[in-house]
C-alpha cells in the first residue's frame, strides 16, 4: 500500500469563473486502515457541474467544501487492502471519496459494485449512475412523458442531456431537439437520434422556432437563462418542464435575470418543476434494469471526454464548466487491473 496519496484541495473560493488558483495538489500519508474499513485505490472520478456550486459558502442542497480540506465527488475505485469482510481485496466500489488517488474509508461509505466484463467502471459515474437516473427521473417522473411528446433538451450533448434525448427517443417522442454549443456537437446529437438540433450561440429562440415551428410539450432544462425563456415561449398548452440546472449562471457574480415572459404560464397553464436526483432513488432498481438492457441492446450511445490523471482532475473540471466535453466528462486516476 503506499505510505503516502495526492488529493486536491479547495484553496479559496473562486469570485466568478474558477481559476486554477482555487485548487492545490497536495500529498497526505495514508494512515492504517482501522476494523470495518478498506482502503480504496480510485481508477475513475467524476466532474460535475453541481461541483461549482460546492465552492461556495453558505447553504444549499449539497454541503460547501471547506478551504484548505479535500473536495469530495463520485469515484470508482478497488479495494486493495481491507478490514471488512464484506468487501475483500478486488471489490470494485463506488464512493464519494474523489479528488484523491487512494483513501482509507468506512466499508459503510462505499457501495460494492457487480463486476460485469460488458460494463466499463467508468459507466457507473455516467449512463449507470447520478447522470443516467437524472435523466430517467427527470424525464419520465418529474416531467411526466407521455409517447408522442415533442421533447427539448438544453445542453443536449452533456452527460445528462445527451441521456435525456435517447431514452426520449426510445419511449417513442413525437420529436427530440437538443441544443449545444457547437456545431460539432449539434451533427453528434444528430447522430444520436434527435429529430432535430441547433447551436445556442446564434440564438436559443430563433433556433428552437426553427427546430420545433410546432412548439414543444416537454422541456429538460440543463441551462436555465435564454433556454428557460424561450422553452415558455415554445410550449403548447399545459407544457412541463423538468429544471435540472442553470449552468449558465453558475459563475454568476450577480443574481441573473429570470425570464422576461413568465405571464405565459397563467395562459399556457405550464408546469415548472425542479427535482433533485436525490429524491428519486427509489428508481434506481427499475431505472438500472432498464438502461442496462438499453446497453446491452445496442439502442443507447455513451460517449465519455477522459482526461488522465489526477494532475488532469482541475483541468477537466475547468473544461465542462466552459462546455468543453461530449458526453460525461470524467478522469482517469489509474489503469484497473481487473
Amino acid at each position: 500500500m503506499a505510505a503516502t496519496t495526492r488529493e486536491w484541495h479547495l484553496a479559496a473560493r473562486p469570485h466568478g469563473e474558477p481559476t486554477p488558483e482555487d485548487f492545490r495538489l497536495v500529498e497526505v500519508p495514508v494512515p492504517e486502515p482501522a476494523a470495518g474499513q478498506v482502503v480504496v485505490r480510485m481508477v475513475v472520478m467524476s466532474v460535475d457541474p453541481y461541483m461549482r456550486g460546492r465552492m461556495r459558502s453558505g447553504p444549499s442542497y449539497a454541503p460547501p467544501w471547506e478551504v484548505g480540506e479535500v473536495m469530495k465527488g463520485g469515484a470508482v475505485g478497488r479495494v486493495v487492502d481491507s478490514r471488512a469482510p464484506e468487501l475483500p481485496e478486488g471489490s470494485l466500489v463506488l464512493t464519494d471519496a474523489a479528488w484523491r488517488e487512494t483513501a482509507v474509508l468506512d466499508a459503510a461509505a462505499v457501495t460494492r459494485l457487480p463486476a460485469e466484463e460488458d460494463v466499463s467502471p467508468s459507466w457507473y459515474l455516467g449512463v449507470l449512475g447520478m447522470p443516467g437516473l437524472t435523466a430517467y427521473a427527470g424525464l419520465f417522473r418529474v416531467g411526466a412523458f407521455r409517447e408522442g411528446d415533442d421533447v427539448f433538451v438544453s445542453g443536449a450533448a452533456g452527460a445528462v442531456g445527451s441521456l435525456v434525448g435517447q431514452f426520449a427517443r426510445l419511449r417513442g417522442a413525437g420529436s427530440v431537439v437538443g441544443s449545444a454549443g457547437s456545431p460539432e456537437k449539434v451533427a453528434w446529437l444528430r447522430e444520436l437520434g434527435f429529430t432535430a438540433a441547433f447551436s445556442y450561440r446564434d440564438g436559443v429562440a430563433r433556433g428552437l422556432a426553427e427546430t420545433a415551428p410546432d412548439g414543444i410539450d416537454l422541456f429538460f432544462d440543463n441551462v436555465g437563462g435564454e433556454h428557460l425563456e424561450a422553452a415558455i415561449g415554445a410550449f403548447r398548452v399545459h407544457g412541463r418542464a423538468a429544471l435540472c440546472g442553470s449552468i449558465s449562471g453558475y459563475n454568476a457574480v450577480e443574481p441573473p435575470p429570470g425570464p422576461r415572459n413568465m405571464g405565459l404560464m397563467v395562459g399556457k397553464r405550464l408546469t415548472l418543476r425542479g427535482f433533485l436526483v436525490s429524491d428519486h432513488a427509489d428508481l434506481r432498481p427499475e431505472f438500472t434494469e432498464t438502461v442496462t438492457g438499453w446497453l446491452r441492446s445496442g439502442d443507447l450511445v455513451v460517449r465519455e471526454t477522459v482526461h488522465e490523471g489526477i494532475e488532469q482532475a482541475v483541468p477537466a473540471f475547468l473544461d465542462l464548466l466552459r462546455g468543453g466535453n461530449v458526453g460525461k466528462m470524467v478522469v482517469r486516476l489509474a489503469p484497473d487491473p481487473d
